[in-house]
C-alpha cells in the first residue's frame, strides 16, 4: 500500500506505527469511495408586468423584487453523500451545501439591525443517517435536514413549476433534530421527529428554554389492485412548532398525486391549514396540479393556487405591516403555466408564465396601484 509523505516522515521519528496508520487510511479510502458528489446550478431570466417593485415581499423566486427585468443566478447546490446500503446495521451521510442569492434563504436569523441575516453561502442539510434493525429496519437522521411538509421544496429542478407555490411561504425549509422514518409494507411508510424549533435557522433554539418542535407524516402508495390507480399517493404531514402557551405555529398538510388513465398524463392536489403564524394569523391554501409528458423531451405543467387567510398572514410589507389596510382578509388566487423542453443532456430549460391576483376587498397591493400582477420566466438548469 502507498502511503501520504507526511505518513512516512512521522513513522520515521517514530511517532506513528505504520500498521496503524495503513489501517487507518484504508478506512479514508473505504470511506471515500463510498462518497459521491452531484448538484445543480440553477439560473433564470424572468420579466415583471409591473416591474420589479410591485411585487410581494417575500422569499420564492417569483415574490423575489431583485430577480424581475434581468437575468440572474439563482442558487448553486453542491451535495455530497454516502447513501445507507442494505446491511441491517448501515450508516451513511448527506450535505448539502448552497452558493449563491438563494441561500440567503437558509438565514440563520436576525441581524443587530433588526433584518434577516442575508449570506451568499449556506448549508442546506447536513445529517447522519443510520439504520436499527427493528423489524423492516428503523431509518434515523441526526442534524439538520428538509422539512417534511409541503408538495414543493426548495430544488426548482424538482418541482412541476420554476415559481413556488403561496404555501412555500408559510412552512419551514429545514429543521435541526432527529427524524424516524419505517416502512411498514410496500405500501406504507411513517415519519416522526423533533427538532429544537419549526424555524429554519441551523441549531437556532426556541425562546422557551426546553421546548422542541414535533413533527409527523403518512405516506400511502395505492397498490396494482386499484388498475388506473396504481401508484397514487396520499400524503399527510404536521408539525407544531415548539414553546410554551397557545400560540405555537401549527402547519397540517394533506398532498396527493394521482395518475390518470391518458398515458402521460397526472394530477396532484395539496391543502395546507397554518395556524397561529406570528402568533395570532391563521390560513388555508389549496393547490391543484397537472402535468403532460407530451414528448420523450416536451412536458407541461399548470397549476391553481388559491390562499384564504388572515389579514396579513402573507400579505405583508417587508417590516411586517399588512399590505391590505382595511383589515380585511388576505385572499389570493394564482394560475402558473411552465412548458420545458429538456433539448441538452442533463440540463432542464422551461418557460413559464405566472398571474397573481389579490380578491379581498381592498385593490392596489401593488405598488403600481394594480391588483394583480404577471410575470414571464425562463429556467435552465444543469445538474452533475
Amino acid at each position: 500500500m502507498k502511503f501520504n509523505k507526511w505518513t512516512v516522515a512521522l513513522a520515521a521519528a517514530g511517532l506513528v506505527s505504520i500498521g496503524h496508520n495503513a489501517q487507518a487510511e484504508e478506512g479514508y479510502v473505504s470511506a471515500l469511495s463510498k462518497t459521491t458528489l452531484s448538484g445543480f446550478v440553477d439560473t433564470s431570466f424572468s420579466l415583471s408586468e409591473g416591474g420589479g417593485d410591485t411585487l410581494l415581499p417575500g422569499r420564492t423566486s417569483y415574490q423575489n423584487a431583485d430577480k424581475m427585468n434581468g437575468i440572474n443566478l439563482d442558487v448553486i447546490q453542491l451535495s455530497l453523500a454516502s447513501p445507507m446500503d442494505e446491511s441491517d446495521w448501515a450508516a451513511g451521510y448527506a450535505v448539502d451545501l448552497l452558493l449563491g442569492p438563494d441561500a440567503s434563504y437558509y438565514s440563520t436569523g436576525i441581524g443587530s439591525d433588526g433584518q434577516l441575516d442575508q449570506d451568499d453561502v449556506a448549508i442546506r442539510q447536513a445529517y447522519v443517517n443510520s439504520r436499527v434493525p427493528v423489524g423492516n429496519g428503523l431509518d434515523l437522521k441526526l442534524g439538520v435536514f428538509d422539512a417534511i411538509i409541503g408538495y414543493e421544496g426548495f430544488s426548482n429542478r424538482d418541482n412541476p413549476n420554476y415559481s413556488r407555490n403561496m404555501a412555500y411561504n408559510l412552512q419551514p425549509f429545514n429543521h435541526t433534530g432527529a427524524l424516524a422514518g419505517y416502512q411498514v409494507n410496500d405500501l406504507i411508510s411513517v415519519q416522526a421527529g423533533v427538532a429544537n424549533t419549526g424555524l429554519s435557522g441551523i441549531a437556532d433554539r426556541s425562546d422557551s428554554t426546553g421546548a422542541i418542535s414535533y413533527m409527523g407524516s403518512v405516506a400511502i402508495e395505492a397498490p396494482d389492485s386499484l388498475g388506473a390507480l396504481a401508484g397514487a399517493t396520499l400524503y399527510v404531514g404536521a408539525m407544531k412548532f415548539g414553546g410554551q402557551g397557545g400560540d405555537e405555529q401549527q402547519n397540517f398538510y394533506v398532498g396527493s398525486t394521482i395518475p390518470t388513465p391518458i398515458e402521460g398524463l397526472s394530477l396532484g392536489a395539496a391543502w395546507d391549514n397554518v395556524q397561529n403564524v406570528g402568533g395570532t394569523r391563521d390560513a388555508n391554501l389549496y393547490a391543484g396540479y397537472v402535468s403532460y409528458q407530451a414528448t420523450d423531451k416536451m412536458s407541461l405543467h399548470g397549476r391553481i393556487e388559491y390562499l384564504d387567510g388572515d389579514n396579513g398572514v402573507l400579505l405583508n410589507d417587508a417590516n411586517g405591516n399588512p399590505l391590505i389596510t382595511n383589515g380585511d382578509d388576505d385572499e389570493m388566487l394564482a394560475l402558473t403555466a411552465t412548458v420545458q423542453y429538456d433539448l441538452w443532456e442533463n440540463v432542464l430549460t422551461r418557460a413559464e408564465l405566472r398571474w397573481d391576483s389579490q380578491e379581498s376587498g381592498d385593490a392596489g397591493i401593488y405598488d403600481d396601484g394594480s391588483d394583480d400582477n404577471l410575470t414571464f420566466t425562463v429556467n435552465a438548469i444543469y445538474s452533475f
